[in-house]
């Protein structure tokens, strides 16, 4: 295996682990440094990781990014989607307060749950396989349950609680940037 293949295989991991960008770009520039170093001295990239280089990843990873971490953030970041997502329904309809019907209700239970179960499992998502997501699952979801519950209104959300629900979000973003500035480039690609 030679050493770029060695990156972007741990790199693979560490994005299906949901290690942080910074994180990851950190990690990323050590290991290259040590495989250079490796390959400077006459030794090979398994020198440096090991036989297995999905569990010398694996093990990195879990350093690194213990799973309760991941999953405040996860939970964070599910928080800021509903957020937006419930500023965009003020918007459409032009209102102050929110009807939420079961409809509503299971739709966002089960993109919330969906969610956060990618995040964990896979890493981060782009914005086109969340709306995939969206249409694939909290669609069917959501017609099912209004059919069967109706669409008698469960909940109104004043216009304060979108932001309230982006703030979680907030000091995960600030360390982002923090991190961008002093890397000084954005996310690294091997």
């Amino acid at each position: 295996m030679t050493n770029e293949q060695i990156l972007a295989a741990c790199r693979s991991n560490w994005e299906y682990r949901g290690v942080g960008d910074a994180a990851m770009r950190e990690m990323l520039d050590e290991l290259s440094a040590h495989l250079e170093d490796a390959q400077a001295a006459g030794r090979t990239g398994h020198d440096v990781v090991g036989p297995d280089v999905r569990a010398f990843a694996a093990a990195w990873a879990r350093e690194r990014a213990p799973f309760a971490r991941r999953a405040l953030r996860t939970l964070a970041m599910a928080c800021y989607a509903l957020g937006w997502l419930l500023l965009f329904a003020y918007l459409v309809r032009w209102t102050t307060r929110l009807d939420m019907t079961p409809g509503h209700v299971a739709m966002v239970v089960t993109l919330g749950a969906a969610t956060v179960a990618w995040e964990l499992r896979r890493g981060e998502m782009r914005l086109y396989q969340r709306w995939l997501l969206a249409l694939a699952v909290g669609l069917p979801v959501a017609i099912l349950t209004g059919w069967l519950a109706g669409d008698g209104v469960v909940l109104t959300l004043p216009l304060w609680a979108a932001p309230i629900l982006l703030l979680p979000m907030v000091p995960y973003a600030v360390t982002d940037v923090r991190a961008r500035r002093v890397t000084g480039r954005g996310p690294r690609r091997p």
